[in-house]
């Protein structure tokens, strides 16, 4: 029994060492051994521009879908190839009101009076979208001027079915890039995908797919910009890229405890998305097959092995070895709590936050369980509250 004991404490152990060290490591090594280097296309004269469709759904909105759609309308694309739509999601507050004060032509509202959810407003909305590429973003995002030209340009390549582009978080007061160092750790890891043609999904803040590829998901999928990119690849087999030219911006959140609501949504979501992509694990997909195991199962996984390494552990604390194991694991748990408190941007300071960032993720993602196996996770979604606006409970 001991012995079983002790096999369980450190697969599971090796195991969450492996989803957040190892596999960085091997991914990394795969990229630079097999990893092919793709170039976007060259679009040579605006004529040869597809059309597009800029695509916001968004819920109670007030606060910033006006500078939203000023950013919009000064992105650098041919005006007479660009519509905006606003998808607005049974919004209760100035949204709509706000949408159609502006008097320009490529702005489209579809005011969906019952709230429905983010998914089921997508596929509502892209139905009647002209564009032949559709550039997917959120109500508080920002994109640089020429953000939709650098997304449009791979499509140029026949092998290109979706791309991501690169998300900056920055500073609500000061406007200053303040990218987390797990930001980066995940920034990383997508280039490394990429080059494998292995990424998987997508950030909701831009990304775009051409709009025949576009493959309805269920009305009740939480996390759509991981689901849609990944079911059309699936459908059409294609290959998803990372651009990290194609630049937006986004405030960071006002505090770690604020994301805790969302992360645990996006949990609920992800723990759902697997009834919808399992077949991605078909070893035909490769790399991203490979991918989609050890990046997202395994890492879905990781609360579950953290809980039984300290249960675990415990059966095995008449040990001196375990004692210190045990040592190890509380003063990690102790450091994640501390670093919620602590200020600062010394490397201390950070890795402390770091810890927090790591045991309140996977805190989240236990309960994000919970509430999708309880179905208490629906697919609508609140607002993640920011430092210039209150949350909308």
């Amino acid at each position: 029994m001991t012995l079983t004991i002790q096999l369980i404490f450190w697969i599971c152990t090796s195991a969450v060492v492996f989803a957040y060290v190892g596999y960085p490591l091997v991914i990394r090594i795969c990229a630079g051994l097999f990893g092919k280097f793709t170039a976007p296309g060259d679009i040579e004269s605006s004529e040869d521009l597809p059309t597009v469709s800029l695509l916001i759904a968004a819920y109670n909105e007030e606060d910033c879908i006006e500078a939203r759609l000023q950013n919009a309308l000064s992105l650098d694309y041919p005006a007479e190839k660009l519509e905006i739509v606003i998808g607005s999601d049974g919004s209760d507050d100035r949204t709509a009101e706000i949408v159609n004060s502006f008097d320009d032509e490529r702005i489209r509202l579809f005011d969906y009076r019952e709230r429905r959810g983010k998914s089921a407003v997508l596929n509502a909305t892209v139905s009647e979208l002209k564009g032949e590429i559709i550039v997917f973003s959120d109500a508080n995002t920002n994109y640089q001027p020429d953000a939709i030209r650098k997304l449009v340009r791979w499509f140029q390549n026949p092998g290109i079915g979706a791309v991501c582009g690169r998300l900056v978080l920055t500073d609500p007061e000061t406007g200053q890039n303040v990218d987390s160092m797990y930001w980066r750790y995940e920034t990383f890891i997508k280039k490394c995908e990429g080059k494998l043609g292995a990424l998987l999904g997508a950030n909701g803040a831009i990304y775009a797919l051409p709009k025949k590829y576009f493959v309805p998901i269920p009305s009740n999928t939480i996390v759509d910009d991981f689901v849609i990119p990944l079911l059309a690849k699936l459908t059409h087999r294609f290959h998803i890229v990372y651009d990290p030219e194609a630049t937006a911006s986004e405030e960071s959140p006002a505090a770690i405890g604020s994301e805790f609501r969302r992360r645990s949504r996006i949990g609920a979501g992800a723990y759902q998305s697997i009834s919808s992509l399992w077949g991605l694990l078909n070893p035909r997909h490769g790399w991203t097959a490979f991918s989609f195991l050890f990046h997202k199962l395994l890492r879905w996984s990781v609360p579950f092995l953290m809980l039984a390494a300290v249960v675990s552990n415990l059966c095995l604390i008449d040990q001196t070895l375990y004692q210190v194991t045990f040592g190890l694991q509380l003063a990690f748990y102790i450091s994640s709590l501390v670093g919620a408190y602590v200020r600062g941007r010394s490397l201390p300071v950070r890795l402390l936050r770091l810890a927090t960032m790591f045991s309140s993720m996977n805190a989240a993602l236990f309960v994000g369980f919970w509430r999708w196996l309880l179905k208490e996770q629906r697919g609508t979604w609140q607002r993640t509250a920011r430092q210039d606006s209150p949350s909308h409970v």
